[in-house]
């Protein structure tokens, strides 16, 4: 069997809860649960709160100003940033308005420690009807323990609750925690499969309920590797500016398409012709490749097959070079306008 044949088949069972992939055995249980705490002590404690990054952006552009809503946990929010306008909340209302030509008019509930159950407190204190909402979920639900059943329910009903409200729904999957510098082996690896597999599932969940995803994987393992310094933020948990930039370009293309409706959005054109597939295959693909978006698809006029729902592989081209998202603009009160995107900077090098 080859390497997509195996992923296939564990995500297989580890979806549906079966295929003896427990832990082997009750000394490997304890190596992982002193590896855990060892790597908590590491962590620490959140040791802020992000910047606010609620206001409007590209104020200036003509037409009625589109309305961007996140949600989430500590990754949508920001933590580690020092500026309102390094948020990523802020570097997509930004780049939105620069791809867009519109106004974007962005508000942020997303807040450190946040898990699937919360994102329903979190759309209760919305006051705006959003055009498109990015939700970044799923890590919190891992290192506090909580069913992925349940964990993946709670961001389905969400999602199927904005949808219901007429938003586009832009998900980013729970990114692979075995990238992580402060978790070692044996932890690293099941905090790998932890990860990957709620990953697909919420994939599954997302796209059942009609909004899309778009994978994180180890969107920074090669980078950790290679820069730790530069990609994580000081604790080695949360990403740095630089990783907040790299993730918010994996989201952009795909939060465009969601508005426009399109198989290319703009000049953003598919990298290549991409397959559809069976919902749970495409969400096994996507949680081994980071960028990876997932959305509903049909075949012959139909929604689902002898398999259930088709969907949409697509890799996505980034939208606007680094230094674009970098510069996000931030005036001294209330109202973001988008200023010169070279001269401002959110310290990405």
């Amino acid at each position: 069997m080859g390497r997509s044949g195996v992923r296939r088949l564990l995500t297989s069972r580890a979806l549906y809860g079966g295929g003896g992939l427990g832990l082997a055995g009750g000394g490997l249980f304890g190596v992982i649960k002193l590896e855990a705490l060892l790597a908590r002590r590491s962590i620490g404690p959140a040791s802020s709160t992000p910047p606010e990054a609620d206001g409007s952006y590209g104020a200036h552009l003509p037409g009625d100003p589109l309305t961007l809503l996140v949600l989430g946990d500590s990754a949508a929010a920001g933590y580690g940033v020092d500026e309102p306008a390094c948020t990523p909340a802020a570097m997509l209302g930004t780049d939105l308005a620069v791809s867009t030509g519109r106004p974007v008019q962005v508000t942020c509930r997303a807040f450190v420690g946040a898990c699937s159950a919360d994102l329903d407190g979190q759309i209760d204190a919305v006051t705006v009807r959003p055009d498109v909402t990015v939700v970044i979920v799923g890590v919190n639900d891992i290192t506090h323990g909580v069913r992925r059943s349940a964990a993946v329910a709670a961001l389905g009903r969400a999602a199927q609750r904005l949808v219901d409200g007429g938003s586009r729904v832009v998900v980013g999957t729970c990114p692979d925690m075995g990238t992580i510098g402060p978790v070692a082996p044996p932890l690293r690896q099941v905090a790998r499969f932890l990860s990957r597999r709620m990953a697909a599932a919420q994939t599954v969940a997302v796209v059942e309920a009609g909004g899309l995803t778009v994978s994180l994987a180890a969107l920074l393992g090669r980078q950790f590797a290679q820069s730790p310094g530069k990609f994580f933020g000081a604790d080695r948990f949360h990403p740095s500016q630089a990783g907040y930039t790299s993730m918010v370009q994996v989201l952009l293309p795909s939060v465009i398409a969601s508005l426009e409706d399109a198989d290319t959005a703009g000049d953003l054109p598919l990298a290549r012709r991409e397959p559809v597939l069976p919902v749970r295959a495409a969400a096994w693909e996507a949680a081994y490749l980071a960028g990876t978006e997932v959305s509903s698809a049909s075949v012959a006029g139909r929604e689902r097959g002898p398999r259930g729902r088709w969907a949409q592989l697509r890799h996505r081209r980034r939208a606007l070079p680094p230094e674009a998202t970098a510069g996000a603009a931030r005036p001294d009160v209330g109202e973001r306008e988008l200023a010169d995107v070279a001269g401002q900077s959110c310290g990405v090098s």
